[in-house]
């Protein structure tokens, strides 16, 4: 606690004033928590002082408070850019980072609990930087840090404004922001050393070195590559749902018999479903296989029945039994990534393979599609979704439609990101089992039974005759995203888990 008081004196972040009529004076408090690393192992003790949000006043003591965080798609397309070219991946962890920001409000707070001054015990906190608690400590950080960066020759991403982009006379570094947890890397070893050590002057952070745990994610390095892991994630929410003695399942759904349904009760109390499928959620950052049978469990939040709770458990239950599974990113000597622009790497184009699919009237409920993408980057699984589609599709074209639809802006989102980040692409492939909708993708053709989803027919038509992307016909066998639109068996599950590159990781001295 005193070391904490100690590192908000010296950034100024307040001083005492006596007490103004009529103002709105915020409380704080005292947060402790152990921090420990990705083997749970206990690196040090924490306390921060954290101030009341929920007494500040729109209008008077703060206004904005929006704050970008960095898409996971994003982070998964860097590290695949960086693993294809060998380039190093580096961590940063910045230290009381929400102190930083500077504050345009005038903010007043009671002076920290047991740390009162003696000689002024009555007066308040005046605020000048930023404060863990108050609603617009991180915008004011992610304000403070884009100002820094881009004085050091950066420029935010406009299509994920957490990714910053540095291209200087054929040096490319790339850092990408998730509050306090900073990733960077680049082709020049000396560069990012000059960033990281510029950086350090701006602002107080440590070089945690290679990356190898950041926001619950292990960074498992490999000869071929490196594998994203939420093994001790896992397990942790394992043992918050008191599943830890139970007995594992081959796959997160039963594929012969449907087991969600509205006929059986209410839970009494549904606080822990929404706790345990949230987290799920988080796990599907590196768990693509799990992604389906969690968008299910999602779509009953608000009232959750016994029957879903039963759906939550099995999907842990899977877990529990593959908790060694990570998404793996290879660096593919045949499709490697060049950031290159020059005429050197002209022919080395990178490709981009996309898979749609849906699963026409599948839920049982209310009869609407599943519909469902994986998107790869060279052999990298970069971008996935599975999504209940908002409307019915009177037939299986039109979901497929929809799915493809989807999926193109998708693509077009991922292809200017990697422009952005200097990435030479092919022409997109987009890859789709129903042959109606790959012949109305392609051809002028609109009749009677596709005129109610005619913004989207115009939408990829327009796409497609730009070459962005070429759909393509599939056979069912083939067709990788049919893991995102419903249940499977165990062997057809197990194969196209296989596919999106979610691999075993290598055991670690020390691991149980």
């Amino acid at each position: 606690m005193a070391a904490e008081l100690h590192a908000l004196h010296r950034n100024g972040t307040w001083s005492l004033v006596p007490p103004v009529p009529n103002s709105n004076v915020i409380d704080c408090k005292w947060v402790y928590r152990l921090k420990t690393d990705q083997h749970g192992n206990l690196t040090r003790h924490k306390a921060r002082l954290v101030a009341k949000d929920f007494l500040q006043q729109s209008g008077i003591d703060y206004h904005e408070t929006f704050n970008p965080v960095v898409k996971p798609a994003t982070i998964r397309t860097v590290l695949s850019l960086a693993v294809s070219n060998n380039w190093s991946l580096k961590q940063l962890d910045v230290q009381n980072a929400f102190l930083h920001g500077d504050l345009h409000e005038t903010v007043y707070m009671r002076q920290p609990p047991g740390f009162e001054d003696s000689k002024h015990p009555h007066h308040v906190c005046k605020l000048h930087k930023s404060l863990y608690g108050l609603k617009q400590s991180p915008r004011a950080w992610f304000t403070k840090l884009s100002n820094v960066l881009q004085h050091l020759g950066f420029h935010g991403s406009k299509t994920d404004p957490s990714l910053f982009i540095l291209n200087h006379m054929g040096t490319h570094v790339y850092l990408l922001v998730y509050v306090d947890d900073i990733i960077i890397t680049g082709n020049d070893p000396n560069t990012v050393n000059r960033i990281i050590a510029s950086l350090g002057q701006q602002v107080s952070l440590t070089d945690m070195g290679r990356l190898n745990y950041f926001l619950g994610i292990e960074v498992l390095h490999t000869p071929s590559g490196l594998i994203l892991s939420q093994r001790k994630y896992i397990q942790e929410l394992i043992d918050r749902a008191g599943l830890k003695d139970s007995k594992p399942v081959a796959t997160p759904t039963n594929a012969k018999a449907d087991t969600i349904t509205k006929d059986d009760p209410l839970m009494p109390d549904p606080t822990r479903y929404r706790h345990c499928v949230g987290a799920l959620q988080y796990a599907t950052l590196s768990r693509p296989d799990i992604a389906y049978a969690v968008n299910r469990v999602c779509q009953f939040m608000h009232e959750p029945h016994e029957s879903h709770w039963t759906a939550v458990k099995r999907i842990i239950r899977y877990l529990k039994g593959t908790s060694q599974l990570g998404l793996r990113f290879t660096s593919n000597t045949t499709s490697t990534l060049h950031a290159f622009a020059d005429s050197h790497w002209r022919e080395r184009l990178v490709p981009i393979t996309a898979y749609s699919d849906s699963d026409w009237a599948g839920c049982p409920v209310d009869r609407r599609s599943t519909g469902g993408y994986a998107i790869f980057l060279g052999s990298n699984l970069v971008s996935w979704s599975a999504c209940k589609q908002k409307t019915v599709s009177r037939s299986s074209t039109e979901s497929e439609y929809k799915a493809i639809a989807d999926t193109v802006a998708e693509l077009i989102w991922l292809k200017s990101l990697l422009q952005e980040l200097g990435v030479k692409l092919n022409k997109p492939t987009l890859w789709c089992d129903n042959l109606g909708a790959t012949y109305l993708s392609a051809n002028p053709v609109f009749h009677a039974r596709t005129k109610h989803v005619e913004v989207d027919f115009h939408f990829v038509r327009e796409q497609v005759s730009q070459g962005n992307p070429k759909v393509q016909f599939i056979k069912t066998d083939d067709q990788i995203a049919d893991i995102f639109t419903k249940p499977l068996s165990t062997q057809r599950f197990e194969f196209l888990r296989s596919m999106l590159q979610v691999v075993t990781r290598p055991q670690l001295a020390g691991e149980c």
